[in-house]
């Protein structure tokens, strides 16, 4: 059994843009096929890049805030209660276009171990 509680988590930078902060709660290789599941809080402009994953899916829950997700060039609007699949070699980039935080929860799911 794990227990973790977001308020006690270390901020760690986000691999796509070092000044997007992220706290993980659950690493990699904790469970089969979990890459991780974490938070990141996105400040008002802050974006990661367009980028790729040949193995892994990622699950974008939005916790808070609204922005933009762009998937193979569409831009889709997100605000809080927004879930997102990103499928393996979707190339697929955030933006926080608001005023606000956008607070996203990530899953990030191997396809392969």
């Amino acid at each position: 059994m794990k227990i973790t509680c977001l308020d006690e988590l270390p901020n760690q930078s986000v691999s796509h843009n070092r000044e997007i902060q992220k706290k993980v709660m659950i690493a990699v290789n904790e469970i089969p096929h979990l890459t991780n599941f974490s938070q990141a809080t996105f400040t008002p402009g802050q974006q990661a890049i367009a980028h790729a994953h040949d193995t892994m899916y990622e699950v974008f829950y939005i916790e808070s805030g609204a922005g933009l997700v762009r998937v193979n060039g569409i831009e889709y609007a997100v605000k809080k209660g927004s879930c997102l699949v990103i499928e393996p070699k979707e190339i697929h980039e955030v933006i926080n276009n608001s005023p606000g935080d956008l607070v996203i929860n990530v899953i990030g799911v191997a396809t392969t171990i």
